[in-house]
């Protein structure tokens, strides 16, 4: 049996067509036909893939043998590969970008959660109008409540997500048509992707700004200063979100095209942004609880959200080797 005849039936037997080998292989539907017709021959590259794709040697596609019903029946004896449908990865885009609002929102929460807190202790420090543990207790009650809600919120997210956990790190593959639409909302996404790490970077910067200005204007006055710091929280809190509105759906392109930080080479480890912001809360909580050092702990997140867009730019050279 020659090698156009192998490709038929090899193809023909995983139920694919023309087309969405072709998409497998990263070559046109015409390639395929000419190798099934005989009227050209692959590279060694794409042998390679094809002995991978189907699961038998290179030796089986190469030589002309009497004796390929033998090889044949020895094809892959591994577990079936899933298979990504249109409906599948268009829902879980969908869920992807309306769950990325409810992580930034939920971030957000645990940014500002300390601002009652450290408003009214300075407050109480400059005015005395209010009881130091009533100002405690306001304060701690709020936080306690936000910070609740985040973490409901989180739970919410990892439950609506949860099965589609396979694409971190699993091999699968997906459906004609799949990986073209993918790509092209990818592309449609690039420029706001970009803009939102910017804005995201400039609005971490700006956050020390109201620390500056309450040096320079208000000078000693603590209560004052004590607002400018509580001013600070929510300018880092929104640079926050940006980064992870950005990243999150970007990660989803990934994820369904296996680049990236999901390449079939990394798919072993765990993908690095979906706990990134999950373990920095906790950093950010366990930091702020054992030092109650609400005052200065908000820096946490001002390097985390700076860092972020540099770690993936650094992780993506690594993996795409």
């Amino acid at each position: 049996m020659i090698f156009s005849d192998k490709l038929i039936q090899l193809r023909k037997k995983s139920g694919w067509s023309q087309e969405e080998l072709a998409e497998q292989l990263g070559v046109s539907r015409q390639s395929v036909s000419k190798w099934e017709g005989a009227q050209s021959f692959p590279d060694i590259e794409k042998i390679v893939k094809m002995s991978q794709l189907f699961g038998v040697s290179t030796d089986y596609l190469l030589k002309e043998e009497e004796e390929e019903e033998l090889s044949f029946v020895e094809i892959d004896e591994s577990p079936k590969i899933r298979r990504v449908t249109m409906e599948e990865a268009s829902e879980f885009l969908t869920i992807k970008e309306n769950t990325s609002k409810q992580i930034a929102f939920a971030t957000f929460l645990c940014i500002v959660s300390p601002v009652c807190l450290l408003f009214l202790g300075g407050y109480h420090a400059y005015t005395g109008a209010i009881k130091d543990y009533t100002a405690g207790g306001i304060g701690m009650t709020v936080l306690l409540i936000l910070v609740a809600a985040a973490v409901a919120i989180f739970i919410s997210v990892g439950g609506k997500t949860r099965r589609f956990e396979y694409l971190e790190t699993e091999l699968f593959e997906t459906e004609y048509g799949v990986s073209g639409m993918v790509k092209k909302r990818r592309d449609q996404f690039a420029d706001k992707h970009t803009r939102y790490n910017i804005v995201g970077t400039v609005l971490e910067i700006f956050s020390i700004i109201p620390l500056f200005a309450g040096v320079f204007v208000f000078g000693e006055n603590e209560l004052m200063m004590t607002v400018m710091l509580c001013c600070l929280f929510p300018i880092a809190g929104v640079g926050v979100v940006f980064f992870i509105l950005g990243g999150v759906k970007w990660s989803s392109y990934e994820k369904l095209l296996q680049e990236g930080e999901y390449s079939v080479k990394n798919k072993k480890s765990k993908a690095f942004h979906g706990a990134y912001w999950a373990i920095i809360t906790a950093v950010y909580l366990a930091v702020s609880f054992t030092t109650t050092g609400w005052g200065w702990t908000w820096f946490i997140w001002v390097i985390a959200g700076a860092l972020y867009p540099a770690l993936l730019a650094m992780l993506r050279p690594h993996q795409s080797k």
